[in-house]
């Protein structure tokens, strides 16, 4: 399965240029149910915008922040910024005011591209140093202190002046070299205190290179669609560059992807590949799978028979896959781990999907597939990538857990404006610790147990990793999501439940009935979940928690918030 796609150089620029030149006439990147551009459409249009950036001031090593949904014009302007040089900073769009505003202070923006639905945000930022603002949508409302520039007129800006210039700016841009910082990435992490992540050219196009050569190989006729942020390292390397390095297209879902708006964009797209986090697929699997099985008492008869639950699984399997369009050919799940009871149902019912690993710190991948590696078990993560070399820290000697520690040429070049950090987590050799907890099997696939400031040492000098518990909480039907965490010496679950599903089962009854309910689903779940569980492990008390946990942009439960 080995190819050999290579680079001139290994930056982002060389990255564009070269697709540009193989594909220009392929499509590129579009809307979803809307005409793409193709690759020489889409270069020209980054070529205009770098020149027109570079007139209005901007330099190699600014920082150009970008806030919006997905779009075509995302991808433009961050390209655009990456070809002068200047370092990008996306911004998540559910970001909160103050931690905007922190992020454009810190890393010192000088042009802000956002969006409509985001520009209240900054509209009212006090000491900004911004040269400018530039609406992807063309939104033209602004203040007196932040004046908005719609990314029509600065286009027709671009065209007046490339009018007056006698010769226009080659194809190549030799201005940036691999070990150049490309992005700044703001991470809003479970540990609660956001750091920025330093990624060169070079960590982007190595993880990208190594993906497409030894991970999974991807035609120039495959379509993508985009459903994460691409201000998250994970879709702006696998979701993004990786297409774009193979000459593939992607389609942009505008809206919210619900179930809904995914079945009619998938229907008319029809794509090939899907990177999603792990949430979208356990959502599937509860709802469309469990909840079938719990509710006909038929259904769970004829799968006791030997092979038959193997079928209907195989039949819902092939649904699943038409319900994306009938042309799937993978799903990339990463970002979080999958519960392992629809794993196990993925694996199972023939869908075609591919478990990821990585950190922002790792631009980010560091172990996936590759793709149809059959000795990958369900679980696990597959084996690291090519490139990579990851250890186990200080294992434990009955378990074989510790700290995951990888070196390669995608790790970060550092933490900005913060070399101590940098130092805790880097050390002079490369090898970066990831703070998660893993394990390999004998087949070299890595497991990943949990994150090592999670683990719970208990009074008897027991260590309880909390997301293997969760993750059988999880299995139950009646819980979307849960926490496990240590109160007075004794463990305790956080569950939050499918309210939806509380409602239906209470309908008409009243409020003191609801409650003697859900206080029977909590001791229900304390029954099922204990005898699965060591003798140390087990838990004291479930509790409601009335809303859904606070979360990271890959759906990453913020322990800290309920931790301490």
């Amino acid at each position: 399965m080995a190819r050999n796609i290579a680079l001139r150089e290994n930056t982002i620029n060389c990255l564009l240029e070269t697709s540009a030149e193989r594909y220009a006439s392929r499509p590129a990147l579009g809307m979803a149910l809307e005409e793409p551009l193709t690759y020489a459409e889409l270069f020209r249009r980054v070529r205009d915008m770098a020149d027109t950036l570079r007139r209005d001031g901007v330099i190699k090593g600014d920082r150009i922040a970008i806030l919006g949904e997905n779009s075509p014009h995302w991808c433009i302007a961050s390209l655009a910024a990456l070809r002068l040089g200047a370092v990008l900073v996306p911004i998540l769009p559910d970001f909160p005011e103050a931690d905007i505003h922190h992020i454009l202070l810190d890393s010192e923006a000088k042009v802000l591209f956002t969006t409509q639905r985001q520009v209240e945000k900054v509209l009212g930022i006090r000491e900004h140093r911004l040269l400018k603002v530039i609406t992807l949508d063309d939104f033209r409302a602004g203040s007196d202190l932040l004046p908005v520039e719609p990314l029509s007129k600065f286009v027709e800006r671009a065209r007046l002046f490339l009018r007056q210039l006698p010769d226009r700016i080659g194809l190549r841009s030799n201005a940036v070299s691999s070990d150049d910082v490309a992005s700044i990435i703001y991470t809003s992490g479970t540990s609660g205190h956001s750091k920025a992540v330093m990624l060169t050219h070079g960590n982007f196009v190595a993880n990208v290179l190594t993906v497409a050569n030894h991970v999974l190989p991807v035609p120039p006729e495959w379509t993508f669609l985009s459903i994460l942020p691409l201000s998250h390292s994970y879709e702006f390397t696998l979701g993004f560059l990786f297409p774009l390095l193979n000459g593939a297209r992607v389609a942009y879902v505008g809206k919210t992807p619900t179930p809904s708006i995914l079945e009619k964009v998938c229907q008319a797209e029809r794509p090939n590949i899907i990177a999603a986090v792990p949430l979208i697929m356990e959502k599937v699997y509860k709802k469309k799978v469990q909840a079938a099985f719990e509710r006909k008492a038929l259904l769970r008869l004829i799968a006791r028979v030997p092979g038959l639950k193997l079928r209907i699984y195989r039949k819902i399997g092939a649904k699943l896959i038409e319900f994306f369009g009938g042309r799937l050919e993978i799903m990339a799940i990463g970002g979080a781990a999958i519960n392992r009871e629809a794993e196990l149902f993925l694996r199972q019912s023939g869908f075609p999907y591919l478990i990821g690993y990585g950190l922002t710190e790792t631009a980010p991948l560091l172990a996936g597939g590759p793709w149809g590696d059959e000795t990958i078990v369900v679980g696990s993560t597959g084996k690291p990538i090519a490139g990579v070399e990851i250890r186990i820290d200080d294992p434990d000697p009955r378990s074989g857990i510790g700290e995951i520690v990888a070196r390669g040429a995608n790790v970060m070049k550092g933490y900005y404006k913060d070399p101590e950090a940098t130092r805790r987590v880097l050390d002079g050799a490369g090898w970066f610790r990831t703070g998660d907890l893993g394990s390999f099997d004998r087949a070299g696939n890595l497991t990943i147990r949990g994150r090592s400031k999670n683990m719970i040492l208990m009074s008897n000098g027991e260590n309880i990793y909390p997301e293997a518990i969760e993750d059988k909480i999880n299995s139950c039907m009646h819980v979307v999501e849960s926490l496990v965490r240590e109160n007075g010496g004794l463990l305790e679950a956080l569950v939050y439940l499918d309210y939806d599903l509380v409602d239906e089962e209470t309908k008409g009854r009243s409020p003191q009935h609801k409650r003697e309910h859900i206080d029977g689903l909590l001791l229900r779940l304390k029954e099922a979940i204990n005898p699965q569980l060591s003798s140390f492990s087990k838990i004291a008390r479930f509790v409601e928690h009335e809303e859904p946990f606070q979360k990271t942009a890959t759906s990453k439960i913020k322990r800290y918030l309920y931790t301490h």
